[in-house]
C-alpha cells in the first residue's frame, strides 16, 4: 500500500553530539564577490593592499538592493579568481592572505546596552543593512528588508528546526552559544515592537529545549519567549509548515507571513543580528557541518567565512580509503546542490557540505504509484508536472501550479522508480517563470 511519507532517514548523530571544532585561522580566505542574488559588484581594493577584519572592500549589487562586502580576516589582498558558490556556479572571489593578527577595523566597536535599549526600528535596520546580514539558513534574503516591515508583528519565531538530514550546525550553535541566539531574538523583537517570541525546535531535540528554557529563565526573565516543540517530520523546517504547527496559522501561497502578524528568522541569522548590533560586526565566522559516509571524521566547525572546504576535509582526516567516486553536496541532501568538485568555499550562507559514496540508481519507468502526490507538502502533483515538462506544455505546468513547489526533494526521495522528480518540477518553475 502506498502511503503519505514525511519521514526522512536522519544522520545527525554523526556530528551533533561532538563539540564544534574551531577553524578560524586559514592561510587565506576567498570572499565571494557575487552570489545568487547579486550578479555585479564593485571592488574597492587592489592586490597587495592591506585590509582589516570587518573592513568594507566592495559592494555587491542586487536587483533592488546593495550589499557591502566585508573582509573576514586582516591581511593582504590577492587576486580575483573563480570559485564555486553554493548555487553550483563559479563566481568571482577575491583572496585575502591572512596576517594572523585579526586586526579589527576601527568601525568594529561594542555598543553599551543602555544605548541599544534606545534604538528605534530604523536604527536596527540601518545597522543590519550596513553589515550585509542575510538569511543564514541558506535563503540569502537581505535581513534588513524583513526587519523594516511596516506590518504589525505579534510574534517573532526563530526557526531552529533544522530538518534536513545530516545537518546539525544550528543545533551546535544553540548548545554552545544560546545567549547570542536569544539576545539576537531580543533585538529583533525590540526593532519590530513585538512582545511575544518563539524558538521552534523539533520535539526530539530535548537537549535544546533544556538549554534554551534554562537560559531564558535565568538570564532573560523579562522576555516573553517560549520554546515550542514541533513535529519530527520533514519538511517541518519549511517556514509555512513551522507557522502551521507553532501558531496554528495557515498562510496561503504567495502571501507574506507578516500579513498574518508573524515573522521568522533562522538561528544563525539571530546570532548574526546580535553580533551586528552589539559588536558592529559583520558575519565573519559561522557554524558549518562537514559530514557524509565518505569522510573519516564528520564534524561541525566554527569556521571563518571564506575558508576552503578542502582544508576542512583535511582536518576531518580526509576521505575513507578505497573510494573511486564521490558525491559532493553543498547544503542538505534534500535541497542542496550537487557539485562537480570539493574545491568549494564557505560563504556566510553555506550551512554544510556533505560528501557521500556515489551510489548509482537505475531509473525505472513511472509506475503511477502516487507516492510523490501523497507526500508533497504543498499538495501539487509532481508526476503530472514531470509529464508536462516532457511535453513542454507550459500551460499545463501553470495549471498544475508548479510554482508552488518548495523544492524539498520529497517526491524524488519517495519515488519507487528512482526518478529525479524534483528536477523536473524545478525545470517547470523556470520554464513558466
Amino acid at each position: 500500500m502506498i502511503k503519505k511519507s514525511r519521514k526522512v532517514r536522519d544522520y545527525k548523530a554523526l556530528t551533533k553530539a561532538l563539540p564544534s571544532q574551531r577553524y578560524v585561522d586559514p592561510e587565506s580566505v576567498y570572499i565571494h564577490l557575487q552570489n545568487g542574488r547579486c550578479k555585479t559588484y564593485e571592488l574597492n581594493v587592489t592586490p597587495g593592499q592591506h585590509v582589516k577584519l570587518g573592513e568594507v572592500i566592495g559592494t555587491r549589487f542586487g536587483g533592488f538592493f546593495e550589499q557591502p562586502i566585508h573582509a573576514t580576516i586582516s591581511g593582504v589582498v590577492g587576486e580575483v579568481s573563480k570559485k564555486f558558490h553554493r548555487t553550483g556556479r563559479k563566481v568571482d572571489c577575491v583572496e585575502i592572505r591572512n596576517d594572523f593578527k585579526d586586526t579589527y577595523h576601527e568601525s568594529i566597536v561594542d555598543r553599551p546596552d543602555h544605548i541599544i535599549e534606545e534604538f528605534t526600528q530604523d536604527d536596527f535596520v540601518e545597522i543590519v543593512k550596513s553589515k550585509s546580514l542575510v538569511g543564514l539558513g541558506g535563503s540569502g534574503f537581505p535581513t534588513y528588508i524583513k526587519l523594516a516591515t511596516k506590518d504589525k508583528i505579534d510574534t517573532v519565531v526563530i526557526n531552529a528546526v533544522e530538518c534536513e538530514p545530516y545537518l546539525s550546525s544550528d543545533y551546535r550553535l544553540i548548545l554552545e552559544h544560546p545567549g547570542r541566539v536569544i539576545t539576537g531574538l531580543k533585538y529583533i523583537m525590540q526593532a519590530l515592537g513585538t512582545k511575544k517570541g518563539m524558538i521552534a525546535i523539533k520535539s526530539e531535540k530535548d537537549p535544546l529545549y533544556q538549554v534554551l528554557t534554562q537560559v531564558l529563565n535565568v538570564r532573560f526573565p523579562e522576555l516573553d519567549v517560549e520554546v515550542v516543540k514541533l513535529g519530527n517530520h520533514y519538511p517541518q523546517g519549511w517556514e509555512i509548515e513551522m507557522f502551521r504547527w507553532a501558531l496554528n496559522i495557515d498562510i496561503p501561497h504567495g502571501v507574506l507571513p507578516m500579513k498574518y502578524g508573524v515573522i521568522g528568522f533562522n538561528v544563525s541569522t539571530a546570532a548574526g543580528v546580535f553580533d551586528a548590533v552589539k559588536h558592529n560586526l559583520p558575519v565573519v565566522k559561522r557554524y558549518f557541518t562537514l559530514t557524509g559516509d565518505a569522510i573519516k571524521f564528520p564534524q561541525n566547525y566554527r569556521v571563518r567565512v571564506g575558508a576552503s572546504v578542502r582544508e576542512l576535509i583535511k582536518l576531518s582526516d580526509g576521505y575513507k580509503d578505497g573510494l573511486d567516486e564521490l558525491l559532493v553536496v553543498m547544503g542538505g541532501p534534500m535541497m542542496g546542490t550537487s557539485m562537480t568538485s570539493d574545491d568549494v568555499i564557505v560563504s556566510k550562507t553555506t550551512t554544510s557540505v556533505i560528501i557521500l559514496k556515489n551510489v548509482e540508481y537505475k531509473e525505472e519507468p513511472c509506475v503511477r504509484c502516487g507516492s510523490c502526490v501523497y507526500s508533497c507538502p504543498v499538495r501539487i502533483e509532481p508526476v503530472q508536472i514531470m509529464n508536462a515538462v516532457k511535453r513542454n506544455d507550459k500551460e499545463v505546468m501553470k495549471g498544475l501550479e508548479a510554482f508552488k513547489c518548495i523544492e524539498c526533494g520529497l517526491c524524488t526521495y519517495v519515488c519507487t522508480s528512482k526518478i529525479h522528480v524534483t528536477d523536473y518540477v524545478r525545470k517547470a518553475k523556470k520554464l513558466i517563470g
